[in-house]
């Protein structure tokens, strides 16, 4: 059964999107209104002035001030046009504007499942592209009463001119409001397909983009520009038909058009050989019949409109991801004591992590270490509420994560990663990003137990040098990202593979930090290194998404499956000395 328009949440988020956006530029779209209406009726008036001028010069009778009233029409219809110009660009900026941060601070709050869901780069056409389309919305919206309101005033001021007249203009009507009809819905069905088709082109461009070194290491640069540009047939099969539909209705409109107008002109010469009108009321309704068939300017205002609503309805599907939600339970005093109580979360239909049950005491260190896929990283994300399990809690000092308020749990979880993201304008703003007001003394300390402030003091303007001209190593970016979370503090500090792109002297060093003086008093490590791991206090070993056993790292060691895991030997004798080698 299919589900009906009106009941899909997403076209409900975006009926609610262009409604507020609407609202936002409410007084320029009231101004946009006006002025297009303005615009109309001026246009409405001229053929009536052009006819009366027309007429008195005919009869030789004074006519001066209808040339001078059609001369300001002219004017007044040049004025209102740049008018209307001005204002439709600046409704449909401000609306576009309006929508990309209504929708970046939704996705910022859905969080990673937002990429999960759509894509990075198909949410990143959405943000842009049809964010930018559908922000056309309430510009087309306002102008569309003028546009209607030439062709019914076309068909009144015929009307009033003789009622024959718009009755033959009447008798083709139907037809064209079934052109219009037909153009609205075929456009719709055609750009949902074409702006669909882009979104999967941006998503494998991204993936391509983000993989380069892969791509050119492997040498199929060919076979990936393929699968990038796999869906362009269905782009430019869904643009063509789009164009034809449009071409279509257009010609269409040229051959009913003409006809109807043809009539109107016929009728009126007959009516002028009888004496009923005059030379300047034939004329005058010839130019009423050419704006009452104004259906080119109306398939160009529902096309666009249905590009629109289309554009719009995609921006509706993030909206309907519902964002993460926050409680107002307040976060105690406590050592940062993290326990996991039978946490299962779910990836493609797979549990990843399936009844897990962890506690890390306060100001404790624990290293969680597994095989690839065994969910280390989704427990680390889980630890610090970047994702939510589909069963069973996470607590911080006794507290449920979904239960505390966002700047609480913010606060309280620091997070460095193994390609760790550095935002701001400056290498300073980059560390200090998160910290209500970062000090500099407070940012190089932290760069100083990252090991970072040697390399940060040789760059060209030391602390101050922007983010895009610092060059560094993979090494060097995993240093900033941990003074990052050095900096930000908090009762529990999570890295996540955060010291992989690190040699040995650099990591050990870093580790007696965590493990000295560090800046959280409980540490969650995911750990790919034995050396790393022999450095916690205890290890939990996650194996096909459970919790196979915790322990010191120097007990688990003697078992050869979970040497395996680091990809050691299995000799007992390598293993000890191994253990105690890296310990």
């Amino acid at each position: 059964m299919s589900t009906r328009g009106d009941d899909d949440p997403a076209t409900g988020h975006a009926r609610t999107l262009l409604r507020t956006a609407t609202r936002y530029s409410g007084a320029r779209c009231a101004a946009l209104c006006l002025v297009s209406t303005a615009a109309t009726g001026a246009g409405l008036l001229l053929p009536a002035a052009l006819g009366r001028a027309l007429d008195l010069l005919l009869a030789q009778a004074p006519a001066t001030r209808w040339v001078l009233y059609c001369a300001g029409l002219v004017l007044l219809l040049a004025l209102l046009d740049a008018a209307q110009t001005v204002l439709t660009g600046t409704v449909d900026a401000r609306s576009t504007a309006w929508l990309r941060r209504r929708l970046t601070g939704h996705v910022l709050g859905i969080g990673p499942r937002a990429a999960d869901r759509f894509g990075s780069g198909d949410l990143v056409a959405r943000l842009v592209g049809n964010a930018a389309e559908a922000g056309t919305t309430p510009a087309a919206r306002a102008a569309l009463l003028a546009a209607l309101a030439g062709p019914v005033g076309g068909v009144v001021a015929l009307g009033l001119i003789d009622w024959r007249l718009a009755a033959v203009f009447l008798a083709g009507a139907p037809v064209l409001t079934f052109l219009l009809r037909a153009v609205a819905r075929d456009t719709t069905e055609s750009a949902t397909r074409y702006q669909g088709a882009q979104g999967r082109i941006a998503t494998a461009l991204a993936e391509a983009v983000e993989g380069f070194r892969t791509v050119r290491a492997a040498g199929t640069e060919g076979r990936e520009t393929a699968r990038v540009l796999r869906p362009l047939p269905g782009l430019s099969e869904a643009g063509h038909r789009m164009w034809r539909v449009q071409g279509r209705a257009a010609a269409q409109a040229v051959a009913v058009a003409p006809l109807l107008q043809l009539g109107v002109v016929a009728v009126a010469g007959v009516l002028l050989t009888r004496d009923l009108l005059s030379v300047g009321e034939v004329l005058a309704a010839s130019r009423y019949a050419v704006l009452a068939t104004g259906v080119g300017v109306l398939v160009g205002r529902l096309a666009g409109l249905a590009r629109a609503r289309a554009a719009a309805r995609r921006l509706g599907e993030v909206r309907a991801e519902p964002a993460t939600g926050f409680g107002e339970r307040r976060l105690p005093d406590g050592p940062g004591r993290l326990e996991l109580r039978c946490v299962t979360a779910r990836r493609g239909g797979r549990a990843v992590l399936d009844g897990v049950d962890l506690v890390v005491p306060g100001g404790t260190t624990l290293a969680v270490v597994g095989r690839s896929g065994a969910g280390k990283s989704l427990l680390a994300a889980l630890a610090g509420r970047l994702a939510d399990p589909d069963a069973g809690e996470v607590l911080l000092d006794g507290v449920p994560l979904r239960e505390l308020p966002h700047d609480d749990l913010r606060r309280a979880v620091g997070y460095a990663f193994a390609r760790p993201a550095l935002l701001g304008d400056t290498v300073e703003q980059a560390i200090g990003l998160g910290l209500a007001s970062p000090s500099p003394d407070r940012v190089r300390a932290a760069a100083r137990t990252a090991l970072a402030d040697d390399f940060v003091r040789r760059l060209p303007d030391g602390y101050d040098t922007a983010v895009a001209d610092a060059p560094r190593s993979g090494g060097e970016s995993q240093r900033l990202g941990l003074a990052r979370a050095f900096a930000h503090g908090g009762r529990l500090l999570i890295l996540d593979d955060a010291l992989s792109s690190l040699d040995t002297v650099t990591e050990r060093h870093i580790t007696d930090a965590l493990l000295g003086d560090g800046p959280g008093s409980t540490r969650l490590l995911v750990a790919h290194r034995s050396a790393t791991a022999s450095c916690a206090d205890a290890v939990a070993w996650l194996d096909e998404g459970r919790v196979r056993a915790v322990g010191r790292h120097e007990e688990l060691w003697r078992l050869a499956e979970y040497r395996a895991v680091f990809g050691e030997g299995t000799d007992s004798a390598y293993a000890g000395a191994g253990s105690g080698a890296e310990a």
